[in-house]
């Protein structure tokens, strides 16, 4: 099975969406931000190509109501690449194949999630990646445990967030390229994730997420 983590904050833990939050404000972005994991969640799991987790940034929020859909697990404790290699470990030491995905991602099609996890079954190391226009990555996923420095040296948040994380990886096995979406960190981004998922074909899980685009972000964006 190839298991799935939801990378997610939870409001009144931590700050949400900071930058979406200076040009909407925090209520909205919190909004946003449960609004769009609810959609990956949902997606995720109508894949059907293995159990599917909520990767949750707070050991105190594990119970909370928000994440009450799926199973929870911690993030652990650091940096982000520290807290990606402690999910994607555990995951791959329990289920064999895992994929880390965010929740500001919505668009995605299923097919690529189908085509990550034909592509990691083999029997050989593999590794699949989900570019992001930013310069980041929306997914990684791999049948082999990576090493915690790999995931830790590389700058995340950053234009050049991909090539490092490639050039760490890159002698751990052949990767996948999958396809390259927009994640939703900024109000200009909200035309262009909208753009994708009407391309992609819009699936009822993502129907309030992407009203929300439509209704809260959109008008703001055509405002600056």
């Amino acid at each position: 099975m190839t298991a799935i983590a939801i990378f997610v904050k939870t409001p009144g833990y931590s700050p949400i969406k900071t930058r979406l939050a200076a040009s909407l404000g925090r209520d909205k972005a919190e909004k946003w931000h449960g609004l769009a994991a609810r959609a990956v969640a949902a997606k995720a799991v109508e894949t059907a190509i293995g159990p599917v987790y909520f990767a949750i940034a707070e050991d105190q929020a594990l119970d909370h109501p928000m994440w009450a859909a799926l199973p929870t697990i911690s993030q652990g404790q650091g940096g982000l690449g520290a807290r990606m290699h402690h999910v994607h470990t555990r995951l791959v030491e329990d289920h064999g194949r895992a994929l880390l995905l965010g929740a500001d991602t919505i668009q995605w099609q299923p097919e690529s999630l189908h085509q990550a996890d034909v592509w990691l079954r083999a029997r050989d190391a593999r590794l699949c990646i989900g570019p992001a226009h930013d310069g980041g990555f929306w997914t990684f996923g791999s049948n082999i445990a990576l090493p915690r420095a790999t995931w830790i040296g590389v700058n995340y948040s950053r234009r050049s967030t991909l090539s490092e994380f490639n050039q760490a990886i890159s002698t751990f096995g052949p990767c996948k390229t999958l396809a390259t979406l927009t994640d939703l960190d900024e109000l200009q981004d909200a035309r262009a994730v909208l753009s994708e998922a009407r391309a992609a074909g819009l699936s009822s899980s993502c129907s309030a997420a992407i009203r929300f685009i439509e209704n809260e972000l959109i008008p703001v964006a055509k405002r600056q």
